[in-house]
């Protein structure tokens, strides 16, 4: 992986890290902290789910296909599809090995991608730590989503938008540090 930090830095390619996470009604609360006296209700529902694919690159560009399909492989090839024609240079696409990523279908289309200068590189299995949109996934659903986001679906998918949209933005932003192999 230092090899393709190296060419990124030096303008050769650009590099994304992509994954997919999964948004509902049910919060994701680790944990609750509230002042003495004071308390937060949240109604966890079940119901309809919003899935992303991302994009994040490493100028933090985020390209982002929000959809309430379900998440397959057939999906992700449509969301790369459509990614492949908004390059402007080699790009190389780092994944993780999940099982739709190395589906047979995303292996049949990797030749046609690279012919048109996308490129995947898959990560070791089992480091999670190394793909910089897990990140972006946690601090979505930890920080930025809001206890009244979880309202109503309406809510819910406006403010999962709105971030998304916004990402980059002070409110919305993360400031990674360089991989320790390229300072």
């Amino acid at each position: 992986m230092k090899d393709l930090w190296l060419l990124q830095k030096t303008g050769h390619i650009d590099l994304f890290f992509s994954d997919e996470s999964g948004f509902q009604l049910v919060p994701n609360l680790p944990y609750g902290w509230q002042p003495k006296g004071e308390y937060i209700r949240m109604v966890p529902r079940k119901g309809k789910n919003m899935s992303i694919c991302g994009l994040l690159g490493t100028n933090n560009r985020l390209v982002s296909y929000p959809t309430e399909e379900n998440t397959n492989a057939a999906f992700i090839i449509r969301c790369l599809d459509d990614f492949v024609t908004k390059i402007e240079k080699l790009t190389v696409i780092i994944m993780d090995n999940a099982p739709i990523h190395r589906a047979k279908a995303m292996m049949e289309k990797r030749r046609e991608w690279e012919d048109k200068g996308l490129f995947i590189f898959f990560l070791p299995k089992y480091s999670p730590h190394l793909n910089r949109i897990e990140t972006l996934w946690r601090k979505m659903k930890y920080e930025w989503l809001k206890p009244e986001d979880y309202k109503s679906w309406r809510t819910l998918t406006k403010a999962v938008k709105n971030i998304l949209a916004s990402f980059g933005s002070d409110e919305y932003n993360i400031r990674f540090s360089e991989p320790y192999y390229i300072v």
